[in-house]
């Protein structure tokens, strides 16, 4: 199938999507790129479409891929319409619009001994990628973005991850509703703060821990404050004040790594 004009309902629909209301509205959102897109297809992602510049031709490294999928549609589009649909200046040749899915709160919750990273008011699409990618990387059980985060499906967020958004679960949600559930099943709640009791690298983080994450200015908000079992702080000796949200989650999460085999 090919589609040729940009003045397409479809591509219409799909340009939308570079906005939340339509990606929430539509339940779907998209990625751009040949990585993301591998990414996403070897994930077996809800994939509804694959468009690809009919110049360029489908990309090689998707097109052994193409071959086990079931069920989606590739079109052929011109480069307008991919740099309508793109939300960078250099517009990749491929791009998919792929299904939101149910989150899977429950496999985390139920998951022995977890490690999982809890972002409260993370606004920075790029900080929010990049810890989902750190606790990917990690080996973490999942990223829990409470309310006031930036949106998963931002095409900065995803761009960020690297793909890793397909790798483990990545839930939004309020997080006065799930860490209360996460303490009754054992959860440790740790948060990191200037004021924390006990420094990173002499905290135990052996068994189900939870690690709280909040933004740069503000740091986790009243009400996640008052559910937090215990903080801890990562010692600095420089003269910088903090650190960035995505530094500081990927110091926690490969000291709970190390400690953890």
């Amino acid at each position: 199938m090919e589609i040729m004009s940009p003045q397409n309902t479809r591509v219409k629909e799909w340009a939308g999507l570079q906005e939340k209301k339509h990606r929430d509205k539509a339940r779907k959102y998209i990625v751009e790129g040949v990585h993301l897109v591998q990414e996403a297809l070897m994930a077996e992602a809800d994939v509804e479409c694959l468009a690809y510049d009919l110049e360029k031709g489908v990309p090689a490294e998707l097109k052994k891929l193409l071959q086990s999928v079931q069920g989606m549609e590739v079109i052929g589009v011109t480069a307008a319409i991919i740099s309508k649909c793109s939300s960078t200046n250099t517009p990749q040749p491929v791009f998919a619009i792929i299904r939101k899915e149910q989150q899977g709160l429950e496999a985390i919750l139920s998951k022995p001994d977890s490690l999982v990273v809890v972002l409260d008011g993370v606004q920075d699409p790029g900080n929010v990628g990049t810890i989902i990618r750190s606790a990917d990387a990690a080996g973490a059980d999942g990223v829990i973005l409470g309310l006031g985060c930036a949106d998963l499906f931002n095409p900065k967020t995803i761009r960020s991850t690297m793909g890793s958004m397909f790798h483990l679960p990545v839930v939004e949600g309020d997080l006065s509703d799930i860490l209360p559930q996460a303490a009754d099943r054992g959860a440790l709640l740790v948060s990191t703060s200037l004021q924390g009791e006990e420094s990173c690298y002499q905290h135990d983080f052996h068994g189900s821990q939870w690690l709280l994450i909040g933004s740069e200015g503000k740091g986790i908000s009243a009400e996640t404050a008052q559910l937090v079992d215990k903080s801890i702080i990562i010692p600095m000796s420089g003269r910088a004040e903090s650190l960035n949200a995505a530094m500081a989650a990927t110091i926690l999460l490969f000291e709970a790594r190390r400690q953890r085999g």
